[in-house]
């Protein structure tokens, strides 16, 4: 997605642009329409004579096209290390964190839209709103996610930038606590003088690394000690409303057409930098009231005989956790939940985290694990993990490959029954070929 995003911003640039991925997407498509010269598959004959080869973390070193590129002495760059020069030519505002950046950033870059500011953006996921996730502005703002995922973020130099938490979370590349929180401080350090950090004030790590810094910064939560914060929290479904305070003084009340606890900190985060940036509060008002969120983000994809079907994109055990409270306060009878894991490496380091973020789920259904250019790691399998799950007996579990899931699912749902496929891999195929199963059933019967 971010290679996608970062490609599609360099077409309206006037860049000419051409690229490789393993398999056709919406996004490969979405490319083509824009003018770019796009290859299934990766070898050298894609590499003809371009000024600059850019690359994702997902992409190896032996890969044939990035050989081809030292061969021919071409510039390689990583994806990140191009954003980067983009974003730190302008007013930056970036979003990092463990989770809810995506939808952070699609707030802000919705909310300064719809200010007049005319910024350029680059989100890393697919909007639902009529703006591009990619969008080349006129004007001097630059509103980009950024990945901590491999350190990249660290390329960033932004004047403002929101931090939404810090987690236990890519320890492939970190390793230990203290190699990500050292990141992080660097990367907040980083901050143009001048300029200003928004974080969660309810997070621990980030209160301890702000501790005796120089930096500005603005803190945000559901609690009186922030800078500004939420109040009488109303969750219902979709729909999700607070107050809004700033400094103890209330301002009005927020209405969000996204749902969850988890939602309301984010769209905290997009009030403090609109507020940073003198954006009137009824703007911010309207603007978050229109937001209509990411897809894969709690996305509804269908409900068909009072069977709720969601597909989201949580591979993390706190993102879990999160998610399958959302879909609790949903009101419905039973949670079902189908659950690819992500990364062998990830399953690894959090295995007792897994197999405690799911406990909220009535019924829960495992698959293979997705293992993202990964290769796999001896005792790490969904079957273990299953058996783990099993003996703790909070909730029936089964283990089935993709192909057995939609079959299974017809048998087992019943109206009242809110089902929720997750995971950062295909599982989102194995719920719409779901959905059409389901349309077939109800519509035949």
């Amino acid at each position: 997605m971010g290679m996608g995003n970062l490609a599609s911003l360099m077409l309206a640039k006037g860049y000419k642009v051409s690229g490789s991925d393993i398999k056709e997407s919406q996004l490969t498509s979405h490319l083509r329409a824009r003018g770019a010269s796009l290859h299934i598959g990766h070898c050298t004959g894609n590499i003809d004579h371009p000024d600059c080869v850019i690359y994702s973390s997902a992409v190896k070193r032996d890969n044939p096209e990035m050989k081809e590129a030292r061969r021919k002495k071409i510039s390689i760059q990583k994806r990140a290390q191009l954003l980067a020069q983009l974003v730190n030519a302008e007013i930056g505002i970036t979003v990092a964190g463990a989770h809810g950046k995506t939808t952070t950033s699609a707030m802000i870059a919705q909310l300064l839209l719809n200010a007049g500011f005319n910024p350029t953006t680059m989100v890393g996921g697919m909007m639902k709103e009529s703006f591009d996730h990619a969008h080349l502005g006129l004007g001097k703002y630059f509103v980009a996610e950024v990945d901590e995922s491999d350190g990249s973020f660290l390329f960033f130099k932004p004047t403002f930038s929101v931090v939404t938490n810090i987690d236990y979370e890519h320890l492939d590349y970190y390793q230990n606590w203290k190699n990500i929180l050292k990141a992080y401080q660097r990367f907040i350090r980083q901050t143009k003088k001048g300029g200003c950090v928004f974080v969660c004030g309810e997070d621990p790590w980030l209160k301890k690394i702000l501790s005796g810094g120089k930096i500005d910064f603005v803190t945000y939560g559901t609690k009186k000690n922030n800078d500004l914060y939420a109040s009488n929290v109303a969750l219902n479904g979709y729909s999700t409303s607070f107050d809004f305070f700033l400094k103890r003084k209330k301002l009005g009340t927020i209405q969000l057409n996204v749902p969850g606890q988890h939602n309301v900190l984010n769209a905290l985060a997009c009030v403090a930098v609109g507020r940073k940036l003198g954006i009137d509060f009824k703007v911010i008002q309207k603007s978050l009231k229109g937001f209509c969120g990411v897809e894969r983000r709690f996305q509804l994809k269908a409900d068909i005989h009072d069977i709720l079907v969601v597909d989201d994109y949580g591979h993390h055990p706190t993102e879990i956790s999160s998610t399958l409270k959302t879909a609790r306060s949903f009101g419905k009878k039973r949670l079902i939940t189908v659950f690819q894991p992500h990364r062998y490496s990830r399953t690894k380091y959090l295995w007792k985290e897994f197999a405690q973020s799911f406990f909220l789920s009535d019924y829960l259904i495992l698959t293979d694990i997705y293992a993202a250019s990964e290769k796999p790691i001896k005792g790490v399998t969904t079957e273990e993990l299953f058996h783990e799950m099993k003996a703790a007996k909070k909730m029936k579990v089964v283990y089935l490959n993709k192909e057995r899931i939609s079959r299974h699912l017809l048998d087992t749902v019943r109206p009242g029954d809110l089902v929720i496929f997750l995971g950062a891999g295909d599982i989102t195929a194995v719920g719409e070929d779901f959905v059409d199963k389901l349309k077939k059933q109800f519509v035949s019967s």
